[in-house]
């Protein structure tokens, strides 16, 4: 599994399709706002990368809309057809 550091924040690289994850972008993007969030869901879509929180069940900051389990509704429903995209998942100190 691919290990990538973000803002000093360690990630695993659980999926990745389309070779899409470049971290310098992601240096830029990824924010404080993702500090709570267990996973960070990014999708390329018409040369744009957005990025989505996503959470276990036993975060502290859970809610149903974050659910990581929801992960392949949420990539089937709201991002492009046939978009690269891939899963981060932060690594706990």
């Amino acid at each position: 599994m691919k290990e990538i550091v973000i803002n000093n924040q360690k990630y695993h690289v659980i999926k990745e399709v389309k070779n899409t994850v470049d971290v310098e972008i992601l240096q830029e993007k990824v924010t404080d706002y993702f500090l709570p969030y267990d996973y960070i869901v990014g999708d390329w879509a018409y040369g744009k990368l957005r990025l989505k929180g996503f959470n276990d069940k036993n975060n502290k900051n859970y809610k149903p809309i974050n659910d990581i389990a929801k992960v392949d509704e949420y990539i089937k429903n709201y991002c492009a057809f046939g978009c690269g995209y891939f899963i981060l998942a932060k690594i706990k100190d």
